[in-house]
């Protein structure tokens, strides 16, 4: 059964994300019990672990604990029914239309919010094979993922401290590499924080995929936590050529970063949770 226009959001997602701002526009939760869910329990220590303004900063032993119990989710814990799997249009289970066979390259990336509030966000991206989330960072945020199926190839940088500028008519800023490798599960929950862990990253989908992602505290503008896209640039490209920006490892392991407008090709549209309801 094809799926109504108002369960459907079909409009690539504006500048942020995470898309805090379509916060309350859609009801994503069934409204059964789900006191002993693994969500639920998700939930909990999120509420326990974090803060609206993501200070103090959560010790190390309540990310691990966190990291922990993400490692336990299954793709069937958050309404991912196995069968839709292999589905390689990146819709899943979350109520869009399963007879759209539109070429992959107009294939958008679905966005399902489990939950969101002031202090963090939990929710799922549904990838079609070869889409991509392009470079972006997440300032002043922990970010926990945990890849639920399929192979997902991610590339993160952090900024070099102090800050390293190149001026110009295209200003760019050297970073260095945190993470180049692929994910495939089952595998463990991936951790970025605030300055290391790869706290600008890439997605791109190896195979059909799904990412649960956990933000901490979320995007949003006014507190300074705006989403921004970047384009990497390889460091023979700006480098003055002594090298002197480089304090540890190889060329190879630092790009320049210039900022960019939200790429055109990020298309994103709206899923509906079908999973266990959070009692909040």
């Amino acid at each position: 059964q094809n799926a109504s226009d108002k369960d459907v959001f079909t409009e690539p997602f504006p500048q942020c994300v995470c898309v805090c701002v379509y916060r309350g526009l859609f009801s994503m939760t069934k409204k059964s019990s789900s006191s002993s869910s693994s969500v639920q329990a998700l939930y909990d220590l999120c509420k326990k672990t974090f803060t609206p303004s993501g200070t103090p900063a959560s010790s190390s032993q309540a990310i691990q604990k966190l990291s922990s119990l993400l490692d336990t989710i299954s793709p069937a814990d958050v309404g991912l029914k196995e069968e839709y799997q292999e589905d390689d249009r990146g819709h899943g289970s979350f109520g869009l239309n399963p007879f759209n066979r539109v070429g992959r390259w107009a294939q958008p990336i679905t966005y399902v919010d489990i939950h969101e509030c002031d202090s963090f966000t939990m929710c799922i991206f549904c990838f079609p094979t070869s889409s991509v989330i392009p470079l972006h960072d997440h300032p002043g945020m922990t970010v926990l993922s945990k890849v639920l199926y399929g192979s997902l190839h991610v590339k993160a940088y952090d900024w070099v401290e102090p800050a390293c500028i190149q001026k110009g008519k295209k200003p760019v800023r050297l970073a260095k590499l945190a993470v180049d490798k692929v994910l495939t599960a089952p595998c463990g929950t991936s951790v970025l924080y605030p300055k290391s862990g790869g706290n600008l990253h890439c997605f791109t989908a190896i195979t059909a995929c799904a990412v649960l992602d956990i933000l901490a505290p979320p995007y949003q503008e006014a507190a300074g936590r705006k989403c921004t896209y970047y384009h990497d640039y390889p460091y023979s490209t700006f480098s003055i050529g002594t090298g002197d920006e480089i304090s540890d490892g190889k060329e190879e392991d630092y790009a320049w970063l210039a900022e960019i407008d939200t790429p055109d090709e990020l298309y994103m549209r709206q899923g509906i949770y079908k999973g266990p309801a959070i009692q909040i």
